[in-house]
């Protein structure tokens, strides 16, 4: 019931008795649980039509602060939310990190100077997300996550617990992208859909049925190590990497503008700015990576069917330079037409996604204090 009425905005009793099945005497218990929790308050009356008019109830915004924190190879950003979702402040800081400890006081300190900005006391923090690369099952530390120092050592979790000193949620950066567009973006209206973050890393997040999937193990969606593409699938260095991620990461993407004759170019962001204005052969080489990003959907649209494909990252952004060679090569792939668009939240996707789960967790939380610790079914 928090979440409608965070989704919904003020609404009366009988909406939210219309919107879930619940009797109205069980939604006013519900209601009174919650004010008496100081979760939910009066927020005015209805207004226009016939009858009498009805109350109106929304989240009590501070209620609770949440923290998102996006954890990158070159960065760490984090954003501060009241409990209706409103971003309050954000931070954004270079990493520069050459060891798991120095990122994680990093951590630390970049979460602190949000909330501090905004004038929120740690204490008030009731959730912090964390997202990183890497796959979070049942082991203690993330999996796979060659691209942080020191990252997949036993005992990272509990170093950021200790760092943030309060209740701490992790998720792999590409999940929380693709719930970041459930949440703000192109996903909102779309039950099946695929966020495809082509970058230095390659990944997809997965929603099907308005939710996120993520596997047995935590390791759905981690389509670089499919044996697709340029690269060869045997190749010992693609079990550390993936044949996919070698063939159209950012790597891949230097690699293909040497094939391509390409001389001087040190990022794939040089590559797509030659491009961009009018270098033959770096529109050779983008187009050499826009076809290894149709094989990859390809492969994944057989499996999920996905009504929509949004593509992000740095390199899947240059929408302008990939989008014909990517359309082209498809068709000549696949039977199946899944809508394909550009990540609309940008960079962004991946910190809007980690204030979601961490305003999910949040709910939780303050659920479980009301009533003495009893969990109350609301």
């Amino acid at each position: 019931m928090l979440e409608r009425i965070r989704r919904a905005g003020p609404v009366s009793r009988a909406q939210i008795a219309r919107e879930t099945g619940l009797s109205k005497p069980t939604v006013s218990q519900a209601l009174s649980t919650l004010e008496r929790a100081r979760l939910v308050r009066e927020a005015g009356r209805t207004s226009g039509g016939k009858g009498p008019t009805a109350l109106l109830y929304e989240l009590n915004p501070a209620a609770g602060w949440v923290v998102g924190i996006d954890v990158g190879r070159e960065y760490v950003r984090s954003a501060v939310a009241d409990l209706t979702g409103k971003i309050v402040a954000q931070r954004r800081q270079a990493a520069r990190a050459r060891s798991a400890r120095s990122l994680i006081t990093t951590i630390g300190s970049v979460a602190r100077a949000a909330a501090g900005s905004a004038g929120i006391g740690w204490r008030r923090v009731t959730v912090a997300a964390v997202g990183s690369p890497g796959v979070f099952g049942s082991a203690g530390h993330p999996l796979l996550a060659h691209n942080l120092p020191g990252w997949t050592r036993e005992g990272v979790l509990d170093e950021i617990r200790r760092e943030l000193a309060t209740s701490v949620v992790f998720e792999n950066d590409v999940n929380l992208a693709a719930l970041g567009e459930r949440w703000r973006g192109l996903g909102r209206d779309v039950d099946d859909f695929v966020y495809f973050h082509v970058g230095t890393g390659v990944g997809l997040g997965i929603v099907m049925r308005g939710e996120l999937y993520k596997g047995a193990n935590g390791a759905a969606g981690e389509v670089a190590y499919l044996p697709l593409a340029t690269a060869d699938p045997h190749d010992k260095a693609n079990r550390r990497r993936g044949a996919l991620e070698t063939a159209i990461g950012a790597d891949g993407v230097l690699s293909a503008a040497r094939r391509a004759g390409l001389r001087g170019a040190t990022t794939a962001a040089e590559v797509f700015e030659a491009a961009r204005n009018g270098d033959q052969k770096a529109r050779h080489a983008v187009g050499l990576v826009a076809e290894g990003i149709a094989l990859g959907i390809a492969a994944i649209v057989p499996v999920l069917d996905p009504a929509l494909v949004i593509l992000g990252g740095g390199i899947g952004r240059n929408a302008d330079l990939l989008r014909e060679s990517l359309e082209q090569e498809l068709r000549a792939l696949s039977p199946f037409r899944p809508r394909i668009e550009v990540s609309s939240l940008g960079e962004e996707a991946e910190l809007m996604g980690a204030v979601s789960l961490a305003l999910g967790a949040a709910q939780d939380r303050l659920f479980s204090r009301m009533d003495g610790g009893r969990r109350v079914a609301v």
